[in-house]
């Protein structure tokens, strides 16, 4: 048999943007702002740790006429 479409995995979906944090991952992200210690506090009940998501910015356009003024100096050298 095959397996449903619904339940197939996509190809990117380990590396999307997750709102839910591991254990391991928050204790991670507030051992970093130091906001945990391994001896002090429990890894039960930790605080909500901010997941944000990092969106890339676009580039700037090139002008196109700047561009093709460049290009003959450089094959003609």
């Amino acid at each position: 048999m095959s397996i449903h479409s619904s339940l197939k995995t996509k190809s990117g979906a380990l590396n999307q943007h997750r709102n839910v944090l591991t254990r391991d991952e928050r204790v991670a992200k507030l051992s970093a702002a130091e906001r945990f210690s391994a001896g002090k506090n429990s890894p039960l009940g930790l605080p909500k740790v901010l997941s944000i998501k990092v969106a890339a910015g676009k580039k700037p356009k090139k002008e196109p006429a700047a561009d093709a003024a460049a290009k003959p100096d450089a094959k003609k050298k």
